[in-house]
């Protein structure tokens, strides 16, 4: 069963339509058209992030999600970054920077493709 953090979140962001949660590692994935556009991991939203929006983020103070592999020391960024708490608690501003992670996500995939 979801989180409540997980139904506000896709509560929030119905307007786009096609958006689900799935659980993994912990935390979830948020998919909006069966991409994967965002993560919850410790209770934050993360929003993937390229070099068309990432400077949305920066100019906010956003980080990236970030792991440890198993047996390392050294921490992995991803390219998911942390949403603001101010944009999380506005419907058009979280649909904005959603859409605009959707487009990112969808710009990795195709870049991820043409690689194969």
């Amino acid at each position: 069963m979801a989180s409540p953090f997980v139904k506000y979140l896709l509560d929030m962001l119905s307007d786009l339509g096609d958006v689900r949660s799935r659980a993994m590692f912990g935390g979830y994935g948020i998919y909006h058209e069966g991409v994967m556009i965002g993560l919850i991991a410790s209770g934050v939203f993360y929003l993937k992030v390229d070099d068309e929006n990432r400077a949305a983020f920066e100019a906010e103070g956003s980080k990236p999600f970030t792991y440890r592999r198993k047996g390392k020391t050294k921490a992995v960024a991803m390219s998911y970054w942390e949403v603001p708490v101010d944009v999380l608690e506005n419907r058009e501003d979280l649909y904005q920077w959603a859409r605009d992670a959707h487009a990112a996500a969808v710009r990795s995939k195709s870049k991820n493709r043409k690689r194969k």
